[in-house]
């Protein structure tokens, strides 16, 4: 699509009037896209049809998008579009500005067609809210697309729009990703500008790009990033395209698997066919160890910091309207509210510890691989797992402890689709790579997916049972 608006064989008004003969079609059944702008869309789109010096300016340039319909995840401002972070607090809020990614995007020929659902302020691995309808996976009706990025991941996956924008802490792009059948990268803190946030110098929490292939998430990746200064921690862009990476030749790449990091339950459809992917890669030359780093007690630091981020950040929230809260957003800050300077004080000595570890983990493998979640994808209804086999959560979070951990590491990683479990649902591997590593995550991934052979399942017509 990227190749043809460059070209002038299709028009950005042509590609939004697509997108929304697709979105009338299957919206009612996903529930993705809850707020659309297609008026703002369009005037955008005549904007750039009009402007073809621009156009010719930047046909070459890998980050223009040239009029690219996109959907934006409803955490991020859109100016002049609703932005209800999926709270009842901003149900009916308009922002006049948008959030540095959009006008980065914006700036690089992206047009927003609407805002993808997630769980309120992002809290959870299940996109329901108090403001909107649940979103669901198109590969059956009645499951949950995962969250928090679940409207993105279903939009893309039912062929809504081309790209959308995600964000992750524990696994709020990958784990979608997985639920849905399509491709989630969680870029390395810094590597995509955002904000102005109240909490400009956090690293746990970061936005990345979604597509249907690893490419598409590549060519979007190239789109959002660079340098701004009302965002600290942003980089420069790299001189080369990471799209580039698609185009490596493949090669042998030692890598360490494990179905669970010793940390957690898997379920044995998802265990089963994570092993069947791995051995795959291994039949095509790649080195598979079982090498993998101790993971014990890396989720107590990410619970930790977690909560200590959701306290300092959304304090006048809890104080104001906490009655508009759910509960376990309630039961984040609350225990950000009990940690000591002492708690935080371990945690942070312990992730930097961790992240040493992972650094000469890196030194010998190129990959960490392991599933990009625990369970395939589970009723709606379910606010999250309780339980899986015979081990009882203690928490919301502790099912979506795979991500999770990994988020603690600071690198970059994707998922993958690798297959699906015998009643036909999706499942992504999580590849993993080391701090500032997309390039390198990208052309690994790039050549499992040709392996694998799930490149190509989406979009397609939401399934109902």
């Amino acid at each position: 699509m990227v190749t043809q608006l460059k070209a002038g064989d299709i028009s950005p008004t042509q590609a939004i009037e697509a997108a929304f003969d697709r979105i009338d079609a299957v919206e009612s059944q996903v529930r993705a896209l809850p707020t659309l702008c297609k008026d703002r869309a369009l005037a955008a789109a005549a904007a750039l049809e009009t402007n073809t010096a621009l156009q010719n300016d930047r046909r070459d340039d890998p980050a223009w998008l040239a009029g690219l319909p996109i959907a934006i995840k409803d955490l991020s401002d859109v100016e002049g579009v609703r932005s209800t972070h999926g709270s009842p607090i901003f149900a009916d809020l308009i922002p006049d500005a948008s959030d540095l990614l959009v006008e980065h995007l914006e700036n690089n020929g992206a047009i927003v067609i609407g805002k993808s659902n997630t769980p309120e302020f992002g809290a959870g691995g299940n996109s329901f809210n108090e403001v909107f309808p649940s979103t669901v996976t198109p590969w059956d009706t009645r499951m949950t697309s995962g969250g928090s990025s679940g409207g993105a991941a279903a939009s893309l996956a039912s062929g809504e729009v081309w790209l959308a924008t995600g964000s992750d802490l524990g696994g709020s792009l990958r784990t979608p990703a997985s639920f849905c059948g399509v491709v989630g990268l969680r870029p390395s803190p810094g590597r995509i500008a955002s904000g102005p946030a109240p909490l400009p110098f956090d690293t746990m929490s970061v936005h990345g790009p979604m597509g249907r292939n690893v490419a598409d998430a590549a060519l979007f990746l190239d789109a959002m990033v660079g340098r701004d200064r009302r965002d600290p921690l942003s980089m420069e862009k790299p001189d080369v395209p990471f799209l580039n990476a698609t185009t490596e030749t493949p090669r042998k790449r030692r890598v360490a698997y494990s179905p669970d990091l010793g940390v957690s339950p898997v379920d044995p459809e998802v265990a089963r066919v994570c092993e069947g992917a791995v051995n795959k890669l291994a039949k095509a030359g790649w080195d598979v160890t079982d090498d993998v780093p101790d993971f014990t007690g890396v989720m107590d630091i990410f619970q930790t910091l977690r909560g200590i981020s959701f306290a300092t950040g959304m304090d006048d929230l809890y104080t104001n309207h906490k009655d508009l809260l759910k509960p376990e957003i309630i039961w984040n800050i609350e225990k950000g509210q009990q940690q000591t300077t002492a708690d935080y004080g371990k945690a942070e000595r312990a992730r930097g510890a961790f992240y040493q570890v992972m650094a000469a983990f890196y030194e010998s493998h190129d990959l960490l691989i392991c599933p990009a979640a625990c369970t395939p994808p589970f009723p709606v209804e379910t606010r999250y797992l309780e339980s899986l086999g015979d081990v009882q959560f203690s928490t919301y979070m502790d099912w979506l402890t795979l991500p999770s951990v990994i988020t603690v590491a600071a690198g970059a990683t994707i998922s993958l689709p690798c297959g699906v479990t015998g009643a036909g649902l999706p499942v992504g591997l999580q590849l993993a790579g080391p701090s500032c590593g997309e390039y390198q995550v990208i052309a690994a991934a790039y050549d499992a997916e040709q392996i694998l052979g799930m490149s190509g399942r989406v979009p397609m017509d939401p399934i109902t049972r």
